[in-house]
This record gives C-alpha cells, structure tokens and sequence, in this order.
C-alpha cells in the first residue's frame, strides 16, 4: 500500500448534507421495517461503514445489516459521502466503524442519530475476526449465533488450509513477501513469510531487501494496491481481497484467497 488516503470534511459541510433530511429521518428508520415491533422480530438495525464492518455484524447474528461504502468501492476511505448515508444513519441502532475511517462519527453527529457507536477492528486472521463476532454478538444479544459463525469459520478455515498446502510447490512451503494486511493469507496457506511491508509506501531500500530474500510469491493487498510490488524479482504477485462483496459473506474472502493461492502454487 502506498498510504491511506482519508476524506474527511468539515462537520459543516457534513450537516449541509443532513440540513433537508429533517422530514426524511422522521418517516421511518431505514430498515425496511417501523416501529417497536419491527425492530423485535428483526433485531437491532445496524448501519457499517464498509462491508467489511456489515459482513462481520452479519456473522454476529444481526439480520436488518447495511453498509455505507458500496461494494465497488475498493478502497473505503476514499468514499465521498451523499445525504442517503445519513438518512441511513438517523435510523440505526448501531454504527459501525474502523479507526481509519474518523468520517463515521461526523455521519452519526450530522444526522442527529442516536445510534450506539461501535469502533471495529478489521483483520482477517482468525482470532481477530472472531473476536469482534463474539464482541459484536454480545452487543446485539446475539450470541448463540455468533459462536455457532465462529465454530463454521474454525472449520472452513482448517478445511481451506489442508486444501492450499495440497498445492504447495514440489509439496514444500512457498516463500511470500506479505503486505501487512494480508498475512492472514500467508498464514492460510502455511507459507514461509520471508518479509512483509506496509501499510507506508514501500521505500527502495525495503524493496532491495524483500527482493534479496527471494519470495516465490507476493501477496499484495487489493484494496490499496501499490502496484507491481517487486518488478523484475520474478515472484508472482497475487492481490488479495479484504472487503466481502455485497452479499456481506465474511468467508468468501477466505475461500477467494485460498482459491487464487491453490491456482498459483500448482501452476495452473
């Protein structure tokens, strides 16, 4: 990665947008649902800022999940914010928000929420990610379901792993250089992590020594790509996905990345 970009606007540019949802925030709360009994039979309403955040509220139990930042949005940062976000937030019962994305509680404060304000940590190794669906399970009252998600992620993950180190490269570990990020991915597939880099621009001079340690393989981060990492050191280069797509399924990221190693390893 080359650096985090962060779009942050002045809180009165932000309440500029909320100035003609006054009537909008009054009609309903966003969820598809109204009212008292709505919210009963669905659960809390949660808004994430990413679908990173919506994909592991989804996996704590929460039913009634949104996310701000679409899909398509590698990079949730740098996303530019529209009046529907607040319209969303006024309604929500928590919001949900990583500590590099600070315009989260601008969005709650400019739309007069009283929503409950959650940071998470976004990490995709395995104690970290259940950590938070246990964290977020107990928030929302929901915590038969997030152990029930946690226990499938323990099984898929162990099943995934058997499935990448099947592919291993005359069946010894593969050396990978790893963009912070991604060492999740270094670490499902068993591999050899010679160096890791990020989340800085890389210098020249970090590039000369992950080159002379002679990774086999780079697992660059996708969602905030600094390019072809090592030109020229003959490694190949794989851009791992962070961010679940919209359908919010937290261990398609997994099955994705353990689907690109496996096709890399074997040579296919």
């Amino acid at each position: 990665m080359a650096h985090i970009r962060l779009l942050v606007r002045p809180l009165a540019a932000v309440t500029a947008l909320s100035a003609g949802l006054v009537l909008l925030t009054g009609c309903g709360d966003g969820s598809g649902t109204s009212g008292a009994s709505g919210r009963a039979a669905s659960g809390p309403v949660v808004v994430a800022t990413s679908t990173w955040e919506a994909a592991l509220a989804k996996a704590a139990g929460a039913k009634n999940v949104t996310s701000i930042v679409p899909a398509s949005i590698r990079h949730a940062p740098d996303y530019d914010l529209k009046p529907s976000d607040l319209t969303a937030v006024a309604g929500a019962d928590y919001v949900l928000y990583a500590s590099f994305e600070p315009w989260a509680g601008r969005i709650k404060e400019a739309a007069g929420s009283k929503a409950k304000l959650v940071e998470v940590n976004l990490d995709n190794t395995p104690a970290a990610a259940k950590a938070e669906v246990t964290k977020l399970g107990a928030k929302f009252g929901t915590e038969r379901a997030a152990a029930k998600w946690n226990a499938r992620f323990t099984t898929e993950w162990n099943a995934l792993a058997q499935q990448v180190k099947a592919t291993w490269p005359g069946g010894k570990a593969p050396a990978v250089a790893a963009q912070m990020f991604t060492t999740w991915a270094a670490k499902l597939a068993g591999a050899k992590t010679v160096g890791t880099y990020g989340p800085e621009a890389v210098t020249p001079a970090q590039l000369s020594a992950l080159s002379a340690k002679k990774p086999q393989y780079v697992l660059e981060n996708a969602n905030m790509s600094a390019g072809t990492v090592l030109p020229g050191s003959g490694a190949k280069q794989l851009d791992i996905v962070n961010y679940p797509g919209k359908d919010l399924d937290l261990l398609a990221v997994y099955r994705k990345a353990a689907g690109q190693m496996e096709k890399a390893f074997s040579g296919s």
